[in-house]
């Protein structure tokens, strides 16, 4: 029955009664029977309706004991009681679909937010067309409060997106010049043009759609291990009532029994909690495929992450770096990316924003050539320039150094090494690694919170590349080098012993999402494929909405249990009291219907966050927030610096000019940085984070960076009398050494606990790292 007509038979009902009352007021008894019969008659006809339904389709539903309550309460003339059963029975199945309605209002949401047309721009003239007739490389235009309706390229200066439906993030997202639009955002700003890159149907938000589809459909386990227990329940519900018939020989406490044993909890109460906890995910960017899902993920106490686009973001970064003292380190560089601008190449791309996060401007190179999967040659500034791997430098008849390289080869997090050639010699390497997400640990961390067991890496890089990430993330175990095949076989030899997870992003982690007991996909920007496999599906690309969907899946299972329990346990004490012949049929409806509304509404319950799903409140824009972040690009090049600073002490004849610079730079960089932190942005952050004092333990490290600021211009005045100098290097060195390795630590540390708190679903980050 639809919801529209659920209505109708509880205001058909509702009337009924009412007229009957009024009349049994009026002293017309007969009438007002015939009131309360003409009342409970539909209700009897849709509950015996559904009662043959279940008998055609091999099973004894529990409508039958309703349909046994209201035949034999006018049989044994208790008309009011069969017309309050009927009100029991119309109103439980109206607050069912008004609760369905409340808890899968995020899902219809995304449903009603489709769009169906939209403005194509040909030539001089706006054409309005079907969202289906979208083709790749139409120009779109966007209008404001319009919904963005196909993925494709921003063509404009600027657009502001509210995303809000489909990631949970409150605040608008800016997106600027060439950057890429998902489709469902609602435009937020002015007009803009998007170009389309895939058809309507092949887009971010059509593919959503059916992944919501998908999670209205499946019945949950638990809802069908709810309707065995009906069956039972029906079976002692018969044995009660007969008895006391038998025992009594007062037929109306059977029809008591009957009267309050309808299992509304039981069979309204599971459903409605799951699906709420359904609609809670999808507010929070997280689509579950149905309440079976859910609550398999309920049960998860292992954890397995893919690491490349899942632990890591998958681009590269420069980790370290090491340069030919004749050429020095920003030169190297500066070359190293003006050719690497000619490339597409992954570690090309991190060698171009680690300059651009330097501030260093590049030359255009000339003659290149480019050898796949190699390296790259080209002239910059009348050089000769090769970069690339060891292998493509020895082809070209180039012998890479040991002596600078050694430093970088150290670096055990390297996914790759990239070598420069500067006219025929060796003379910088560059090592790239892939570092975790910023809000990686924190994640791992809420998944040991709730219970979780065991959490493994299963990746298929190689080792060297893996270890680091697992150590920095305190994982149980890092399985690297592993095929497809290998992940799959790993997968469910887990699986065998707990209930496990597996959490992926490319298409060779589809099979292992598939053969998990819950899928999740990072679908945000990972491949259609895994979001397919998956049971869960991430529309936020943020490793810490994992635990939270976890955490959202417990809470609904256990409010869901809950909620049977109670119900079912007040409507066995109230059929003991109707077997006692302390409850009428007609009290007996009265307070069966209490019963009802209850469970549903304690159902409900898993709509509101539970304490394990607290999410920190973002930071208002007031704060500096992003632009603290930003500023941390900077920084990590002043740390940078530090460390060739303390390097070159001792062996450059005058050094004096640089280190007087390099504080003149700290205090005008990282002291005012960490002042407007403690000024604007510490004071909100603790707010949020709660505890006793959250900030302390940063601000502590911030003391100690002003310590060792002003022990370093001490040092350096005592250097500038040449009579203290020589004495003065030692400690100069110690102080720049120690005052590197803080700040590194800070920075850190300060990303980590704030990032939380950041106002987008994609938080800012430094674009390059060099150590």
């Amino acid at each position: 029955m639809t919801g529209m007509r659920r209505y109708l038979l509880l205001a058909w009902v509702t009337a009924g009664l009412a007229i009957g009352g009024v009349l049994a007021l009026l002293g017309d008894h007969r009438a007002a029977a015939w009131a309360w019969s003409a009342a409970a008659a539909p209700a009897a006809l849709h509950v015996g309706l559904n009662f043959a339904r279940s008998l055609m389709g091999g099973r004894l539903g529990v409508d039958v004991i309703a349909f046994a309550a209201i035949l034999g309460a006018v049989a044994l003339g208790e008309a009011a009681a069969a017309a309050v059963i009927a009100l029991m029975v119309s109103g439980g199945e109206a607050l069912e679909a008004w609760a369905e309605g409340r808890a899968t209002r995020a899902l219809t949401d995304l449903m009603a937010r489709a769009p169906r047309r939209a403005a194509r721009i040909s030539g001089d003239a706006i054409e309005e067309i079907e969202v289906s007739a979208i083709r790749p490389g139409d120009l779109l235009l966007v209008r404001p409060g319009g919904t963005v309706p196909a993925d494709g390229v921003l063509e404009d200066a600027e657009a502001i997106l509210n995303e809000s439906m489909l990631t949970g993030e409150p605040l608008p997202v800016e997106i600027r010049q060439g950057g890429r639009l998902r489709s469902g955002g609602v435009n937020a700003g002015g007009a803009f043009r998007l170009r389309a890159e895939r058809e309507a149907a092949a887009s971010s938000y059509a593919a959503i759609l059916r992944l919501t589809a998908q999670a209205a459909a499946a019945r949950a386990p638990l809802t069908r291990l709810a309707d065995q227990w009906a069956l039972g329940f029906v079976a002692a519900t018969a044995v009660l009532a007969f008895a006391a018939w038998a025992l009594t020989g007062d037929p109306v406490r059977a029809l008591s029994v009957l009267v309050v044993a309808t299992p509304c909890p039981l069979i309204l109460a599971a459903p409605v909690a799951l699906v709420a906890g359904i609609g809670r995910a999808a507010r929070r960017g997280i689509v579950v495929k149905g309440g079976g899902a859910l609550e398999r993920l309920a049960r998860v106490r292992t954890v397995l992450f893919d690491k490349t686009g899942t632990l890591t973001p998958g681009q590269p970064r420069l980790a370290a770096e090491d340069a030919a003292p004749r050429i020095g380190r920003e030169a190297a560089l500066r070359w190293a990316a003006a050719l690497a601008q000619a490339s597409t190449h992954p570690v090309s791309s991190a060698l171009v924003a680690a300059a651009a996060s330097r501030g260093i401007a590049l030359p255009m190179p000339g003659a290149v050539a480019e050898m796949a999967g190699g390296g790259i040659s080209g002239m910059v500034e009348g050089h000769r320039l090769l970069l690339g791997s060891e292998g493509f430098l020895r082809r070209s008849g180039v012998e890479p150094q040991e002596g600078f390289g050694i430093n970088a080869h150290v670096a055990t997090a390297a996914s790759s090494v990239a070598w420069l050639a500067v006219d025929g010699q060796a003379a910088a390497v560059f090592v790239m690694a892939d570092r975790p997400r910023p809000e990686a640990p924190r994640a791992i961390r809420h998944l040991r919170a709730l219970g979780i067991d065991r959490i493994v890496m299963i990746t298929g890089d190689r080792a060297a590349a893996a270890a680091p990430i697992g150590r920095a993330l305190r994982l149980d175990e890092v399985r690297a080098e592993q095929e497809p095949a290998d992940k799959i076989a790993g997968v469910r030899a887990e699986a065998a012993r707990a209930p496990t997870a597996m959490v992926g992003d490319g298409v060779n982690d589809a099979p292992a999402l598939a053969a998990a007991d819950v899928g999740i996909a990072m679908g945000a920007n990972g491949t259609a494929a895994a979001s397919e496999a998956g049971d869960v599906v991430l529309l936020v690309d943020r490793l810490d909405r994992v635990p939270e969907a976890i955490a959202i899946a417990m809470r609904s299972r256990r409010v869901a249990l809950q909620a049977i329990g109670l119900g079912m346990g007040f409507s066995g004490l109230a059929m003991a009291a109707a077997a006692a012949g302390w409850l009428t049929p007609l009290a007996g409806a009265v307070v069966q219907e209490a019963i009802d509304i209850f469970a549903i509404l304690f159902a409900l319950t898993a709509l509101r966050p539970g304490a394990r799903e607290a999410v920190p409140a973002s930071l208002p824009a007031g704060t500096g927030l992003a632009e603290r972040l930003r500023e941390h690009g900077g920084l990590r090049q002043l740390t940078t610096t530090l460390r060739e600073a303390a390097e070159a002490i001792g062996t450059q004849p005058d050094m004096l000019p640089a280190l007087r610079a390099l504080e003149l730079k700290l205090r005008q960089e990282l002291l005012p940085h960490q002042n407007a932190e403690e000024q604007s942005l510490f004071p909100e952050a603790a707010e949020r984070l709660g505890g006793r004092d959250s900030m302390a333990p940063l601000i502590r490290m911030h003391a100690e960076i002003e310590g060792l600021v002003e022990q370093f211009g001490i040092l350096l005045r005592m250097a500038e009398r040449q009579e203290r100098l020589e004495a003065a290097v030692p400690e100069l060195r110690r102080t720049l050494f120690a005052l590197e390795a803080l700040l590194s630590l800070h920075l850190v540390m300060e990303e980590e606990m704030l990032e939380s708190l950041s106002d987008s679903s994609a938080p800012a980050q430094p674009v390059a790292e060099a150590a």
